[in-house]
């Protein structure tokens, strides 16, 4: 049986894996899935819901392991899937904020009301914005969110958007361009984190497997810990982006996996009930229920 790993650029991680070869030494039938070359399916309006295909595409038979960003293994509890984290990353706090123009008149959250917001709609980028809106007082409602992958940084600066959750490398290039103020910081609101998780019957009938994938990705985060430039050029030759800005990117990230802790669960749980409580999930979950203490035996074996 081929053991189908969804990768993509965002999950750092998984993306040094698929390029470096060091899966297949365990695991030589390795079919490596472009989650970009997926079909979207279904996006529903960023003030409707959340996007979910990573999450169903682990049940239709697109992989059977997956690494993204904290929201989407909630978004697939919530739709009743299976799922079960596998591991955490450290905090990536220097990854992304939101910012806004230097000369903008929104200086704190609570001056976001009635603007318009650019986000990544379904990645952490929606969590860290829910966190800084209820601080503020403010729910989802409150602001006109702006679902833009491939084109935010534009938007932004064009005008056509008041603020901007960015992340690193692509904030690099705009704070080329323009001055830019900060207005939330991810530091001290919210972990950011990368995670990995799977569907349960995998964590539990192909656990051989599961674990030469951490072991793979504990080797392949200890090279890029070591070699970032090297791992630079393996993102910026797919997107055509600026070396040194892959390079500072991956120099500021934390790498090696970690099990699911106490405080990681609090976090998205509180994640998961302001999904539920502004409209964006149709149910409440219970995220611990997506823990297994197995496998976080297991990854704390190679941490």
């Amino acid at each position: 049986m081929s053991l189908r790993v969804g990768f993509f650029p965002q999950n750092n991680s998984l993306w040094v894996l698929r390029h470096r070869g060091i899966l297949e030494r365990a695991i030589p039938d390795v079919q490596w899935v472009d989650l970009r070359s997926l079909p979207a399916g279904e996006r529903p309006a960023p003030t409707e819901g959340l996007p979910s295909a990573h999450g169903d595409h682990l049940f239709d038979g697109g992989y059977d392991f997956i690494g993204t960003g904290s929201t989407p293994p909630v978004t697939a509890q919530a739709k009743g899937h299976d799922v079960v984290y596998v591991a955490v990353s450290g905090p990536r706090v220097e990854n992304g904020r939101l910012v806004v123009p230097a000369d903008s008149p929104i200086t704190t959250p609570r001056d976001l009301k009635g603007r318009r917001v650019a986000l990544g709609h379904g990645s952490w980028q929606t969590t860290l914005l829910l966190f800084a809106l209820e601080q503020a007082g403010l729910t989802w409602s409150d602001i006109e969110p702006v679902d833009a992958y491939g084109n935010a940084a534009e938007l932004f600066l064009n005008g056509k958007v008041d603020a901007w959750v960015g992340s690193y490398p692509y904030l690099t290039e705009v704070e080329e361009r323009a001055p830019v103020r900060t207005v939330i910081e991810t530091d001290g609101l919210f972990s950011h984190r990368s995670l990995w998780f799977t569907s349960r019957s995998f964590a539990t009938e192909r656990g051989d497997e599961l674990a030469a994938i951490v072991a793979a990705l504990q080797e392949a985060d200890a090279w890029t810990s070591e070699n970032p430039r090297a791992a630079a050029e393996l993102f910026a030759a797919d997107d055509g982006g600026d070396l040194d800005a892959w390079e500072h990117a991956l120099r500021t990230r934390p790498w090696g996996l970690r099990p699911v802790d106490d405080g990681f669960i609090a976090e998205q749980q509180r994640a998961a009930d302001l999904f539920y409580a502004n409209g964006l999930i149709e149910r409440r979950i219970q995220v611990s229920d997506a823990v297994l203490p197995e496998v976080n035996a297991l990854v704390e074996a190679t941490a």
